[in-house]
């Protein structure tokens, strides 16, 4: 008994030292010429104990005396060494490594961003976040590659709380994006009021938690033959973090410091603002950890944001343009800027091995929350009575009285929620098949509100109303084989099955958001009228696809990809697409590339089924349209005919060249035709016949369908030219130059044979304003030049972007200045064109690594405050002011806020 106690005691005292008697191993990751290389994975070998190195390659690991330490980077050998500090460990270039490695593209071996027959961006997310006050993933990438391309809207209803982003100037439904190679999910939203992406869905990058993704893979080829529908302009791919062991943290504060505007005002203000006030103010804050699973290098990764941006005020800027209290009378929105929004977010990321298999069971997910609101048009009472009800005069929250008239801003709010979840199991068959079988399921629901505003037929008691809203689902099951041949110098062949389910759901405000009480009144909410039962909407729809692929190595120096994809549609139909590419070393260091390929995309649910009344504003008036669904009687006296999809044709060619180890350039060309363009009408009135009645009937004084209006094509250049150099004095130098030429010619308006008649009436299908709209998608011109330069713990540099000249078609007034815009229809409009000239904005930012673990940024984007030119030519005419968005600009690319300051802090433990 004695004994039994004494060894317990003694196991009690042992146990712990074996257990703790652990080494802290510190060192570096280095290549041959001793630069520190980011992001290299240091494992304990038979363990699942990891770390990572940082911006410098250093690193910190605390394991058992005599371990093995496993090092391994994207692009180099990977190395085992004994663990001792301090530990320099160096790893050699692989002998294929060019460049950073992607997967986007190929079902094969990964390959270098240089070795693949068409353009990959490769954009590590670490590097381009900090250095900047953007905040959000969408700007981020707008200025990290050279065919990216997104516009900020403001008074655009929804389309100011969705950043719908755009590659080689197409729409944002173009665009096929990918979390971990798998379809990510749209949003409900269609962008149908406002400038760019008119018409379109797209994907809310924004909804992904910035701090969960490790890169982005930016494919700028046509890829529909090869992931299926959207992907005719190209594919985004992001790639999740797999760090364990380690905590990440990201903050930052920015604000926008304007001094050029005399006056900005706000309700929540309750004041105007005198110059050089901040607002826009943001918050952000971003962790990620991963905990290592099992004993064979299993891990769950989990992120977290949150992200909160104040509006923004701009309306009047120092010029002649008349003003009353510092406020222009002429707009029709007094309140012109971007809406704040409130936004959360968590994402995880994890794979577990099977032991003693080769089979990995792997899941990714996540959710966000999104609240937002942005004001509507500025009405006026005493030129608009029967849009006020009685008891609207001296309420505080629903106007205010400038100069003895009464102004009333009302507020649209947004609630946004996001869900996604991915689950698989990939593994080996046999000794050579590879195979993955997974399914991916998201869902996108937007719902509407009105606030500090009323339905004039109802009274002025009722300032909040429920406006309802839509939702998006969409669940794709995938199984995929591939499998290496010996052929050649290598032959992969793939094979796969899709199927995906999707729905599409309107559902209705509450009555008091749309309905009419008092015929002498405006009808529903003012600034949104919410969603009728006329508009309610569920449908489905499901298609199946069977796809090839093969790459084929014919030698060391030829590569040739060849896919082949089928699909059906249970709505509209089959499908079949093609696409050849091939890559040449013509020299060790220059490589030729090309492709052609057929695309498709199918028209979305939403275009299909969508259906609401709004309020426009153009020429000075204010009218209700009707977005009818591509089914609606109202469509067919149109004579609309049903939709149908997008069939493509895309042709790239360039090259990609390393004169030197740390140079890297691509050029690469494209040419891409597109033929039945789902866009969004015109907008019909009782002028045709067949409509008057059903107009009357739903008492709005106009129509807009979507359509397969148009045959477009667009072609242009891609640059990429890279210079990184690290000395041996522990500095650095980083120049990185982008160009993307980009023009959009509309080939062919395909007027339906109904609607083959005068000229105003072809104009109401899609009128020469709309083709504007579609050929200011991109800028023709967009450059950037970043230098970055480090010394010691500190970095510093600039980023430019220049960004050319767009033009635009909007109503203005002839033969008066100050133009009027009193919502009255005095003046008679008219349609001019408004040239926004090019322009450079400019950024500037340092920082400083306090300590191993702390590192601090701070700077200014726009640090000139360059504003795009205004919306009205001086002396004679308005043009664009009375625009979509309803102030002194449209969506232009650079922005409208000017002047950004900005600091963030970057944490690692």
């Amino acid at each position: 008994m004695k004994k039994r106690i004494l060894y317990t005691l003694l196991g009690l005292f042992i146990f712990p030292i074996m257990v703790f008697s652990q080494t802290i191993i510190k060192g570096k990751v280095a290549t041959a010429k001793g630069e520190g290389i980011i992001a290299a994975s240091i494992k304990q070998k038979g363990s699942n104990k990891g770390a990572v190195s940082d911006q410098n390659g250093e690193f910190q690991i605390s394991v058992p005396d005599n371990s093995i330490l496993v090092f391994s980077a994207i692009g180099y050998v990977t190395r085992e060494v004994e663990a001792k500090s301090p530990l320099t460990v160096i790893l050699s270039e692989d002998a294929q490594n060019l460049g950073d490695f992607v997967v986007v593209g190929t079902r094969g071996k990964a390959r270098s961003s240089i070795l693949t027959p068409v353009p990959v961006d490769v954009i590590k997310i670490n590097s381009v976040n900090m250095p900047t006050a953007k905040m959000d993933l969408t700007s981020i990438l707008n200025s990290a590659s050279p065919s990216f391309n997104f516009n900020k809207q403001s008074g655009s209803d929804g389309a100011d709380q969705i950043d719908l982003a755009t590659l080689r100037g197409l729409g944002p439904d173009q665009t096929l994006v990918l979390v971990n190679g798998k379809r990510r999910h749209q949003t409900a939203f269609v962008a149908v009021f406002g400038t760019r992406g008119r018409g379109n869905s797209g994907t809310d990058l924004n909804a992904i938690p910035e701090s969960s993704i490790d890169r982005v893979e930016i494919l700028r080829d046509g890829a529909s033959a090869q992931y299926g529908s959207d992907a005719i302009a190209g594919v985004i791919n992001l790639i999740l973090k797999k760090d364990v062991g380690v905590l990440s943290i990201n903050t930052g504060y920015s604000g926008y410091y304007d001094p050029k505007f005399n006056t900005h005002y706000g309700k929540e203000l309750g004041q105007y603002r005198t110059n050089g006030a901040i607002d826009g103010n943001a918050f952000s804050l971003g962790a990620n950890y991963g905990v290592a699973l099992g004993k064979n290098n299993g891990f769950i990764n989990f992120s977290g944001n949150f992200f909160a941006n104040g509006k923004t005020f701009r309306q009047n800027l120092n010029t002649d343009l008349s003003t009353k209290d510092g406020l222009p009378i002429n707009t029709v929105r007094r309140s012109t800027g971007d809406g704040s929004v409130t936004s959360g977010g968590l994402m995880y990321n994890m794979e577990l091995p099977i032991a003693n298999t080769k089979t990995i069971i792997y899941s990714f997910g996540g959710g966000n929350a999104k609240a937002s609101s942005a004001y509507a048009y500025t009405r006026n009472l005493s030129e608009r009575p029967e849009r006020f009800p009685d008891g609207v005069a001296g309420n505080p929250i629903l106007q205010t009285t400038i100069d003895g008239e009464t102004y009333f801003d009302p507020i649209i709010e947004t609630k946004i929620q996001d869900l996604s979840f991915a689950g698989g199991v990939r593994g080996v068959w046999g000794s050579d098949w590879n195979w993955d079988l997974s399914n991916t399921l998201g869902r996108n629901n937007f719902h509407f509100y009105g606030d500090q505003t009323f339905n004039a037929s109802l009274g002025a008691g009722k300032t909040h109303f429920d406006d309802g809203g839509f939702s998006f689902l969409q669940n794709t099951v995938n199984f995929n084989l591939s499998k290496l041949v010996d052929v050649a110098s290598g032959l992969n062949l793939a094979f796969g099955l899709e199927q995906r389910y999707e729905n599409y759901k309107i559902y209705a405000g509450e009555k008091d958001s749309y309905a009419n009480y008092n015929a002498n009144k405006a009808t529903g909410a003012q600034g949104f009228p919410g969603y009728q039962p006329g508009d309610e909407v569920d449908a489905s729809r499901s298609n199946v696809a069977a796809y090839v692929d093969a790459e084929l190595d014919a030698t060391d120096k030829w590569l040739i990809g060849v896919a082949v994809r089928a699909e059906n549609y249970n709505d509209f139909g089959f499908t079949s697409n093609y696409k050849l590419a091939t890559r040449y070393k013509l020299t060790s260091n220059f490589n030729l590339r090309g492709s052609l390929s057929t695309g498709f995309r199918a028209p979305s649910l939403q275009q299909i089924n969508f259906s609401n009344t709004f309020t426009n504003v153009q020429g000075g008036n204010v009218f209700e349209v009707k977005i009818a669904p591509n089914y609606s009687p109202i469509t067919k006296a149109a004579g609309i005919p049903d939709l149908k999809q997008e069939k493509s044709i895309n042709a790239s060619l360039g090259f990609s060249w390393k004169p030197f180890s740390n140079v890297t350039v691509t050029l690469d060309g494209y040419r891409i035709n597109i033929k039945d363009r789902v866009v969004l009408s015109g907008q019909f009135d009782e002028s045709i016949p067949a409509l008057k009645p059903i107009l009357n009937q739903l008492n709005v004084a106009q129509a807009q369908f979507f359509a397969n209006a148009v045959n477009t094509t667009n072609y242009g250049l891609d640059l990429v030219v890279d210079y990184t150099k690290r000395f041996d004095n522990n500095t650095s130098i980083k120049v990185l130059f982008t160009g993307n030429l980009n023009h959009l010619n509309i080939d062919k308006i395909n007027i339906p044979a109904a609607l083959n008649g005068s000229y105003d009436t072809q104009q109401a299908f899609f009128s020469d304003r709309e083709q504007a709209y579609i050929k200011a998608s991109a800028p023709p011109v967009k450059l950037g030049l970043n230098l970055d330069y480090g010394f010691g713990n500190w970095m510093v540099g600039t980023h430019f972007l220049y960004y050319g000249k767009i033009s635009i078609l909007g109503y203005g007034y002839e033969n008066t200045y100050p133009p009027l815009v009193n919502l009255d229809n005095t003046n008679t409009s008219v349609l001019e064109q408004f040239n926004y000239s090019g322009k450079m904005v400019s950024d500037v930012y340092a920082s400083y690594k306090i300590s191993k673990r702390v590192t601090i940024f701070f700077g200014a984007d726009n640090v000139f405050n360059v504003h795009p030119d205004l919306g009205y030519v001086q002396g004679a005419k308005l043009s664009a002011y009375d625009g979509e968005t309803g102030g002194a600009w449209d969506a232009v690319q650079m922005g409208f806020n000017g002047l950004k300051l900005f600091t963030k802090l970057a944490f690692n433990f």
